[in-house]
């Protein structure tokens, strides 16, 4: 038989009751279905956002045909991209077979758009040294994306790495002579070369490379569950690959290297090769 239940899902702060089915066994099952089943879920249901999740760890949780990472504590973790507009089929599996699901749809957002003409020709053309030495650059931060760690350190909420004004936003989009580029993943600050870059959540170092073709000083780090901060244009780094890092610590410096047009950070957050909004992920209230 088939029961009409309630979850949770909570959006920043606030949490609503919202409907899920749970497919049972009979009326002698109910309360242990219930339990078993329970799903609650924090975060922004749109584009570029991170959702956290938390059920019994004796489940099993699918958003589609994919198999979630789940916790000893039930954490589990995903998120949208940024024109992502997919209806995803979220189910909860206890090991008895209660089911619970929802369907989740990014809400749609609206980004800015610059559209600039007259741009040179030869500025337009991509130099084949430069393209060959990013594919090399792009292929050591996909590698280091792909980490599927225990880590749960997401689950504990983000804070932003420099206290700086935010210059730049996510989803951000220059057209040059009516040619789309490649849009803003993440959120710049502006800051001085040198300027204290804190780790956003606790975690492990999974790269650092001090010198891309376009992003410089390149760190990444990993907070589990595929996902994974990625800070650019740095000057110094004051840790290395391997080594495990706080909430809050000091981990890097502003810099201006790379393809930079001045002193700032890029601070970016993926799930995998998702690319989240970082500004969403800092409204995530610590489970």
């Amino acid at each position: 038989m088939s029961r009409k239940l309630l979850s949770y899902v909570c959006l920043g702060l606030l949490c609503t009751a919202v409907p899920a089915t749970v497919s049972g066994h009979g009326d002698g099952h109910k309360d242990q279905s219930q339990s078993q089943a329970r799903l609650t879920l924090f975060g922004e249901i749109q584009q570029g956002g991170l959702v956290v999740g938390k059920t019994s760890a004796a489940n099993t949780v699918k958003l589609d045909d994919q198999e979630l990472q789940l916790s000893p504590q039930g954490e589990f973790v995903f998120g949208f991209g940024r024109d992502d507009s997919k209806k995803y089929h979220l189910q909860v599996i206890s090991p008895n077979g209660a089911i619970r699901e929802q369907y989740l749809t990014p809400a749609k957002r609206e980004y800015n758009i610059q559209r600039i003409e007259g741009i040179k020709k030869s500025i337009m053309k991509p130099n084949p040294k430069a393209v060959a030495r990013s594919q090399k650059d792009n292929a050591q931060i996909a590698k280091a994306r792909r980490t599927a760690s225990a880590l749960t350190s997401f689950a504990g909420g983000f804070i932003a790495p420099i206290d700086g004004t935010i210059t730049g936003v996510y989803g951000s989009q220059r057209v040059f002579n009516g040619e789309p580029k490649r849009p803003h993943f993440g959120l710049d600050y502006a800051g001085d070369v040198g300027d204290p870059v804190k780790a956003p959540a606790s975690g492990k170092v999974l790269l650092y490379v001090p010198d891309m073709f376009y992003s410089g000083g390149t760190m990444i780090i990993d907070h589990g569950q595929g996902i994974t901060t990625t800070f650019l244009h740095l000057s110094d780094a004051y840790v290395k690959a391997g080594d495990e890092v706080k909430q809050g610590q000091v981990v890097a410096a502003v810099g201006k290297s790379g393809r930079a047009t001045g002193p700032h950070l890029d601070w970016r957050i993926n799930w995998f090769n998702v690319r989240l909004d970082p500004a969403l992920a800092l409204k995530l209230a610590p489970l």
